[in-house]
């Protein structure tokens, strides 16, 4: 039989880095780190080897459908199916940006909301039951639904929104940026808390998509790693990657048959208010 297998998205520095080397130690089966860039993925991989643990390498650029598919592929053939998938790839641009918002809302967008949704549509079939997914938001998915008005706030909120109403309310986000109108219809001005609070909102739907289709025992959170001393954060977070990686790997290693969490975000492993 094949060994069990658990996939960590962008999994070559950072916070992911960090998740790849505590599943390593914690899960009981193959871990495969995925990078965009090869290179740095399979050095990544020696860095971990180093410290005497077994990670896999496979190529992934979660903004390319193709490389996500090739993916699949090798899940398929290699392990007939999945058991963890943590989408931890995303990117951010510095505070002291130059770059004019709408890019930024787009290409933030693009890769963070619209990549991790490609991964998911992708993969989630490959799912076994007791399966876990674990996708690695934001605290500042909830600053930015605060900071949503009243009417589109109810609408990320409502318990009966769809994967597609949800894909429209983030096109209509980046189209209306791309107009500099973003906040006149009533969206906040931050393209990765944004990006952030779409990835949120889709695992609540995931999870509720997966119970009502009878899926035995799969469960998707969303989490909030802390504020993390990397690249991404140009080093200036409290928490170290190996501290990060304690919630997402908590959610991705949750024992079977768990009720809670469920569809729900997730800070220094509690259920955070998402209201």
């Amino acid at each position: 039989m094949a060994p069990k297998v658990a996939v960590v998205t962008g999994g070559n520095k950072g916070v992911g880095f960090g998740i790849v080397r505590a599943l390593c130690k914690q899960f009981d089966g193959d871990v495969i780190l995925t990078s965009r860039d090869e290179g740095r993925g399979k050095a990544a991989v020696q860095e971990l080897e180093k410290e005497k643990l077994k990670p896999k390498y496979h190529q992934l650029d979660i903004e390319d459908h193709q490389s996500i598919v090739k993916l699949a592929d090798f899940l398929k053939t290699t392990y007939g199916g999945l058991d963890v998938l943590v989408n931890n790839a995303g990117i951010a641009y510095k505070a002291n940006s130059t770059a004019p918002f709408p890019e930024q809302a787009k290409v933030t967008n693009k890769c963070n909301f619209y990549g991790t949704l490609d991964v998911c549509k992708v993969l989630f079939p490959l799912l076994r039951p007791h399966a876990r997914v674990c996708s690695v938001s934001s605290g500042l998915s909830k600053s930015a639904l605060d900071k949503c008005s009243g009417t589109v706030k109810a609408r990320f909120l409502d318990p009966s929104l769809t994967i597609e109403e949800l894909e429209s309310l983030m096109n209509q986000f980046v189209q209306t940026a791309q107009e500099g109108k973003h906040q006149e219809a009533g969206f906040p001005n931050t393209s990765y808390g944004m990006s952030k609070l779409g990835v949120t909102a889709m695992s609540m739907i995931q999870q509720r998509q997966l119970d009502n289709q009878g899926a035995e025992d799969i469960v998707v959170n969303a989490c909030c790693p802390g504020y993390v001393d990397t690249d991404m954060s140009s080093h200036k977070g409290r928490l170290t990657i190996d501290q990060s990686a304690e919630t997402p790997v908590y959610l991705a290693t949750l024992p079977p048959n768990i009720d809670s969490p469920r569809g729900k975000f997730v800070r220094e492993k509690q259920i955070s208010a998402w209201e």
